[in-house]
């Protein structure tokens, strides 16, 4: 089989995943706390080629490329404020911790709501903890900073859109702000011209495997035609 259709095509999957990565952070531009993924994109090892009559060296063949590695980008953004006495967040590094179903989770989006058992919740309704473990009490439609946890956390993970997984290690740096809100870490503009510079990728290699497909057929309908003397 032609090595080049190989090449195309693992370049062409590559490329559909960094779309999928794009499109899912274009979705979240607006999402508080999201952090951001990047796929890092490496090269299959390349193929040195010898004459098989001589063994001399020809040269290296690159063997096409693949998504190497997924990397979430931490990175605290700034804050805006809001207003809302419930929304919290961490200026500086640290992670909120909440309760969920599944275990202890983690978090940057601070936009928070009272439960009617009067306690601090996130959108899913996951209990938000305090540093002792504890569900943090909502006093007067209002939370004490210092009553909320801030975690270090290492290995962290990303579960979803905005949940990580990881291991507790005491208490981070970052300190919480009431009334506001972290920023997306999504930058659109870059985000939409990262999208069309990988679609325009994808496109070279739908070309290349077309290119190969019609030297192939041509390449067979010419020997096929060929007649003995």
């Amino acid at each position: 089989m032609e090595r080049g259709l190989y090449i195309a095509a693992s370049g062409m999957i590559a490329e559909q995943m960094r779309q999928d990565q794009l499109a899912n952070e274009l979705a979240n531009a607006s999402t508080p706390g999201y952090k951001p993924d990047r796929i890092a994109q490496r090269s299959f090892p390349d193929l040195l080629l010898s004459n098989s009559a001589t063994g001399q060296v020809v040269g290296p063949l690159g063997t096409g490329s693949y998504a190497a590695r997924e990397v979430t980008d931490l990175d605290p953004q700034p804050l805006r404020d809001t207003g809302e006495p419930l929304d919290l967040a961490i200026a500086g590094t640290g992670f909120f911790g909440v309760q969920t179903a599944q275990g202890l989770r983690y978090t940057r989006d601070g936009q928070f709501t009272e439960s009617a058992a009067g306690t601090l919740t996130d959108a899913l309704g996951n209990q938000v903890l305090g540093q002792n473990g504890q569900p943090v009490r909502v006093t007067n439609g209002r939370v004490a900073a210092a009553d909320v946890g801030v975690f270090n956390v290492t290995g962290a993970r990303k579960q979803g859109d905005d949940l990580f997984t990881g291991a507790a290690a005491g208490r981070a740096t970052g300190t919480v702000r009431t009334g506001a809100l972290e920023g997306s870490g999504v930058d659109p503009t870059k985000t939409m011209v990262d999208m069309m510079a990988s679609f325009r990728a994808y496109e070279a290699g739908q070309r290349s495997i077309q290119s190969i497909d019609s030297t192939l057929q041509r390449t067979a309908n010419e020997v096929g035609s060929l007649t003995g003397n």
